[in-house]
């Protein structure tokens, strides 16, 4: 028998479209978003948080585009619905009628269950996320071979594609210090591959209150710039806004360097600040920046100033 031929097409005609965005430039709908960090670095905060956004319709941080309130579909393997999820969920400030999640009390989800896809269908989902990514590779999959661990990424690919649906998955760092962000990931490099996104969440050895979400890999867009956050007591998230630092530097915990001595300058201007009162955190950051001094030099000065960060009706305010 002759050998069959496999179908020919051509890019001429092929439709283009544009890729639509939960949040320019670091999640993708339609497509995987890897987010990747030490355990306790608040990835799953960060992304409960995303979801409380979504739910109610607020658009993403340092991002004026307007989003619809959309329902999300979050499988945690590692934190209990009751006592964790649902109180950080309402914390954040969640509409939980919009976040829902599927029943793993008698089976297991895995990357390519059926059920994620009947459940985006049901629900008309436009989130779907998986903390973390080792729960859900199923028994038989070894997560450093790339055999077994790239047919299941591919078959998440191409159920988040048929549903214009964001995938989040969640997944830790493995210990290879000194290598280059996009392999710190656990398991198969094909694993990250197969993300459009993956962001890097880490905490400044400096100040580590502060949080900072960084973007390792962008195949859609330009990379996006690292964004700041600091984790309240009852889980929810001020978010700070860009910060100056480079993922590999957040990766190896870098302290924040002098920047030629504008540190203990700003230390002495922002005392003098806040010597009559408390003053908007908005405008403390808009003088400095417009003197040519880092958002990352001011946190190390408010943190070096043991600053109060109160929340007021009209927003957030320092005073010494």
């Amino acid at each position: 028998m002759g050998r069959e031929n496999a179908p020919i097409l051509y890019y001429s005609s092929v439709t283009a479209r544009k890729v639509d965005w939960l949040w320019y430039p670091y999640v993708p709908f339609g497509k995987i978003t890897i987010i990747q960090g030490d355990p306790g670095d608040g990835k799953t905060t960060l992304v409960l948080n995303i979801a409380a956004l979504l739910s109610n319709g607020t658009p993403m941080p340092e991002s004026e585009v307007k989003i619809s309130s959309a329902k999300t579909i979050y499988q945690s393997a590692e934190d209990s619905v009751e006592d964790t999820l649902k109180p950080r969920l309402v914390s954040a400030g969640a509409d939980c009628s919009r976040i829902a999640f599927i029943d793993e009390s008698e089976s297991g989800l895995t990357l390519n269950d059926h059920r994620i896809e009947d459940a985006i269908i049901e629900t008309g989902a436009r989130l779907v996320v998986l903390d973390p990514l080792q729960a859900y590779l199923g028994e038989n999959s070894e997560m450093n071979r790339a055999d077994g661990v790239r047919p299941l990424m591919r078959q998440l690919t191409a159920m988040a594609e048929r549903t214009g649906c964001a995938v989040i998955v969640i997944g830790h760092m493995n210990k290879a210090s000194g290598s280059k962000g996009i392999y710190r990931g656990l398991g198969s490099i094909d694993i990250t591959a197969a993300a459009r996104s993956v962001l890097l969440v880490g905490r400044i050895k400096s100040n580590p209150s502060i949080r900072v979400m960084a973007q390792l890999k962008n195949s859609l867009a330009p990379e996006g710039k690292p964004i700041a956050f600091e984790i309240n007591n009852n889980s929810s998230i001020r978010w700070i806004g860009e910060y100056d630092i480079t993922a590999e530097d957040l990766l190896l915990g870098d302290g924040l360097p002098d920047e030629g001595g504008k540190l203990s300058e700003t230390i002495e201007a922002l005392s003098a600040m806040l010597l009559n009162g408390r003053i908007a955190c908005v405008k403390i950051y808009e003088h400095f920046r417009n003197a040519g001094v880092s958002k990352r030099t001011v946190d190390t000065a408010k943190k070096t100033l043991e600053i109060k960060s109160t929340k007021h009706a009209d927003g957030w305010y320092w005073s010494l």
